[in-house]
């Protein structure tokens, strides 16, 4: 049998799959043009922005962790996803309804975040539902990651010749206002019952100190905040992409859709190559190696805006990204096993590092510099915490060889 027929005989994947694809949807209708609305079309400032992304990224880190947390501690896993996929139809309505500063605010800034937790929520769910080890494990969990790449990608080509027909750019809430809806409906008439799962799912009962004691372990914060560091290249290119691109006489709102495309769909052949690799090399080891490839493509990007050499950046960005992607999901899953929430919330946790320092990247980097500043900053971050990441593994296993 092979791989993808054994993930479609599954129901729980199948769900994970749909959810993937139609988050890849909402995601790439709201994200690459979030700094474009709200500093073009709202009038927020730069350092307005930034505000925004930090507040966020501490409602998506700590609804992330307590959801987490209370999955794993009385289970009620279909209740969080329900209200986690309810949050986004909420916001997006708002803004559809009434568009504004203060409302891109409540949407962006709280509403959206809170509904990201859905993204660990499914992997969660993803997790239970594959009893396998090992190598058989990791390919598993990257060919259904590789589900919402493809609908992102195809959102943004979509978007690509949208945009090129003179579609507004507010139009994008259109599309992640389906998108959302769908996965309210799938929570509420497809999640399985609690306990239902391959993966026996008991709920731990063992009180919040010990959980979150195991979160607040030195060994497991330190490598959440050099994965934070190192993930922060991929929030910087996120707030580059279509102000580089808007700056640019060359480039428009639809090359912006077609770039980041391209970018989405190098990720899919990459996330079926890298489970292998990964077992041939330590996991930091392969992070490190595509966070080198995304520095490169990050310091080039403004610089190369205006030449045909831009799109061949999407290649180093698309395989580079996969590490910060993939790799991450059973990195934390392995480190905290038992804990599937818990284990989740780590990817929370380790994009509010991301997202806070890419935000203090970019106002920094703003106000000494332009695009060039920022992106060479960002490069630099990365780069140190991917170095960091391997240094503290290596000593890991030769103080605990086992």
């Amino acid at each position: 049998m092979s791989l993808l027929t054994s993930v479609l005989h599954r129901p729980a994947l199948r769900l994970v799959i749909v959810a993937l694809v139609f988050l890849g949807m909402h995601n790439a209708s709201l994200y690459p043009y979030q700094s474009l609305i709200a500093i073009d079309r709202m009038g927020m400032s730069k350092q307005g922005f930034s505000l925004m992304l930090v507040l966020a990224s501490t409602v998506a880190v700590a609804s992330s962790v307590m959801f987490g947390i209370i999955g794993d501690q009385v289970g009620k896993r279909r209740r969080i996803a329900k209200i986690t996929a309810l949050a986004s139809t909420i916001g997006i309505a708002l803004m559809l309804w009434r568009p504004g500063l203060w409302v891109m605010v409540l949407c962006h800034g709280i509403l959206l975040p809170i509904a990201s937790s859905l993204y660990g929520q499914i992997f969660a769910l993803a997790g239970l539902s594959v009893p396998e080890a090992g190598q058989e494990r990791d390919t598993i969990l990257s060919t259904v990651r590789a589900s919402m790449s493809i609908s992102f990608l195809a959102m943004l080509v979509f978007w690509t010749f949208a945009f090129g027909a003179g579609l507004d750019v507010m139009a994008v809430y259109l599309s992640g206002g389906i998108a959302s809806l769908v996965l309210s409906g799938l929570t509420l008439l497809g999640w399985p019952r609690d306990g239902s799962t391959a993966v026996a799912d008991a709920p731990k009962r063992e009180g919040l100190g010990p959980a979150f004691k195991a979160l607040a372990a030195p060994a497991v914060l330190l490598r959440v905040i050099c994965l934070g560091a190192t993930n922060s290249a991929g929030g910087i290119y996120f707030i580059l992409i279509s102000l580089v691109f808007e700056a640019s006489p060359l480039r428009g709102a639809s090359d912006v859709a077609l770039f980041v495309g391209l970018v989405a769909g190098w990720e899919v052949p990459a996330m079926l190559l890298i489970p292998r690799l990964a077992h041939r090399l330590p996991r930091s080891v392969v992070i490190a190696g595509c966070a080198v490839l995304y520095a490169v493509f990050l310091l080039a990007m403004p610089v190369l805006s205006d030449t045909r050499w831009l799109w061949g950046l999407t290649i180093l960005a698309g395989v580079g990204g996969t590490g910060f992607l993939t790799v991450p999901i059973v990195y934390y899953q392995d480190m905290l096993s038992g804990r599937p929430g818990a284990a989740s919330a780590l990817l929370a946790l380790q994009k509010l590092g991301a997202d806070v320092t890419a935000a203090a990247v970019f106002a920094i980097g703003s106000a000494l510099g332009g695009f060039e500043t920022v992106a060479a900053m960002g490069a630099a971050v990365s780069l140190t915490g991917a170095v960091t990441l391997v240094v503290a593994d290596r000593k890991r296993r030769v103080h605990h060889p086992a």
